[in-house]
């Protein structure tokens, strides 16, 4: 089995999680989240591909999200993950791409995520949000 799997799965899961959110709003820059993701063993990136995949669907974006979010990763528009993304609806499976495009993925997976999560913690989340991952300043300012 060339994947992730027991506590390194769930030790990676929890380590994307963070990485991600902080890239997402602004407590890690995305250059500084793209070296972490750089310095994962091909496994480890076509899991974090899938585990930041399923995060981008669950928060819901949409065709605006998706332009907004290319537009700041720095990843061409006719990219292979760029041109994903922005398809309607979107075209997901990040991970099956070959992998010396993973960055460029991880850089538009990430970008479009903050643009949509920022919308969804200013709209659905605003003053009433119970995810975690929406309280960083506390967890962030003491690090």
């Amino acid at each position: 089995m060339t994947g992730t799997s027991g506590e390194d799965g769930r030790a990676l899961r929890s380590e994307t999680e963070q990485v991600v959110n902080e890239t997402a709003q602004g407590f890690r820059t995305l250059d500084d989240g793209t070296a972490w993701f750089s310095g994962l063993s091909p496994a480890g990136r076509q899991a974090v591909l899938r585990e930041v995949g399923g995060y981008v669907m669950q928060a819901h974006i949409t065709a605006a999200d998706g332009c907004a979010g290319v537009a700041r990763s720095g990843v061409k528009p006719t990219a292979n993950p760029s041109v994903m993304i922005c398809m309607d609806p979107p075209r997901y499976g990040f991970a099956d791409l070959p992998a010396d495009e993973h960055v460029e993925a991880f850089r538009v997976l990430v970008s479009v995520f903050a643009v949509a999560d920022t919308r969804r913690r200013e709209t659905d989340c605003k003053g009433t949000c119970g995810h975690a991952w929406h309280h960083l300043p506390a967890a962030v300012e003491g690090s």
